[in-house]
């Protein structure tokens, strides 16, 4: 904190989008070219989307896709399932009105032929964690109260029939941490959910830390994302005075409980070779898939950096990891 008169300075500065000054004043930039400056918007002509609030005390909003034609798609079904989709930006930036994440979800809804729900969440450090995991657990809830009212919000009637009892939670980056932890919150088969049936949850590189360096985080930093840049998003998201080994931020750390006694449903975990989170997505993959009664995919994308899939939609590593992820989904289908 600066003396009596003194000008506040920066004490956090993330890439220009965000910043902490030393009297606490939070400080963010509309402008958000550095993120998506390269990334046209897609016309998907075969999804509608609108924004609608699921949560008013925090005034959270999120966005609905919805699938209007199949034509495109080699899922002919009747019904269309679920997927519930939690943004990136290390807990302290992002929103589903974001370019990159808008189109992925775009692709979701077209290429998955699926209904898809992204939330936003309250975000860090004005919001440190848990705020984003609860606001995570009150849009499934909410997704809960749609399938359990009948009627639901009136864009669930029409078109395709939504299909409750097939629900997927993604997650991308921290949103992958998000879906970690609601993996464990309800573990498999939830009643607290039903009518809702969560069927296995997709974590795109996780956002996971530990005060240990793995080998990739010693690695280089890659063309978005550097190391001091993790290390700021766990400052400013974490409680005040927690390290990097929080259970929050460390599934496996020496205080966070042990997940063994568990029981969740399949996961698919891809994250890409390149990437600083690399190793630590695949520890946490190796680690649960040692489990009884755990199923886990892990998915390794040589060469690609963090984000590839938002960051290049078109490219053939984003449309292989499509391809994976609608397997996956079908593979689960009881």
């Amino acid at each position: 904190m600066g003396s009596l008169g003194e000008e506040p300075q920066v004490a956090e500065d993330c890439m220009g989008l965000l910043q902490l000054l030393s009297n606490g004043t939070v400080l963010r930039s509309k402008s958000i070219d550095l993120i998506t400056q390269q990334i046209p918007l897609s016309n998907h002509k075969t999804v509608f989307f609108k924004d609608l609030i699921f949560h008013k005390p925090n005034n959270l909003h999120l966005r609905l896709y919805k699938p209007i034609s199949s034509s495109e798609s080699h899922r002919t079904v009747a019904t269309v399932p679920v997927v519930v989709f939690f943004h990136g930006g290390g807990f302290c930036f992002g929103s589903r009105s974001w370019p990159h994440f808008h189109n992925f979800c775009l692709t979701l809804a077209s290429s998955l032929h699926a209904l898809v729900v992204a939330p936003d969440y309250r975000l860090a450090p004005e919001h440190r964690l848990p705020a984003a995991f609860e606001d995570a657990e009150a849009a499934l809830m909410w997704v809960r109260d749609q399938a359990v009212s009948g009627a639901g919000d009136h864009w669930f009637e029409g078109g395709p029939v939504v299909d409750f009892g097939r629900v997927y939670v993604f997650g991308d980056s921290s949103g992958g941490n998000i879906a970690h932890h609601l993996a464990f919150r309800f573990g498999s088969g939830s009643i607290e959910l039903s009518p809702v049936r969560v069927r296995g949850y997709v974590l795109l590189a996780p956002f996971f830390g530990g005060e240990e360096r793995t080998k990739s985080e010693d690695g280089p930093s890659e063309a978005l994302l550097s190391l001091d840049l993790l290390d700021k998003f766990w400052r400013l998201s974490l409680p005040e005075g927690a390290t990097r080994d929080h259970p929050m931020a460390n599934p496996f750390g020496p205080t966070s409980p042990g997940l063994e006694s568990i029981n969740i449903e399949p996961m698919l975990v891809i994250v890409g070779g390149s990437e600083l989170l690399r190793d630590r997505a695949k520890e946490y993959a190796f680690k649960l898939k040692k489990m009884e009664g755990k199923k886990i995919d892990y998915i390794e994308f040589e060469n690609e950096e963090h984000g590839f899939y938002s960051n290049n939609p078109s490219s053939d590593a984003a449309e292989q990891l499509i391809r994976i992820i609608g397997d996956f989904m079908d593979n689960l289908i009881p």
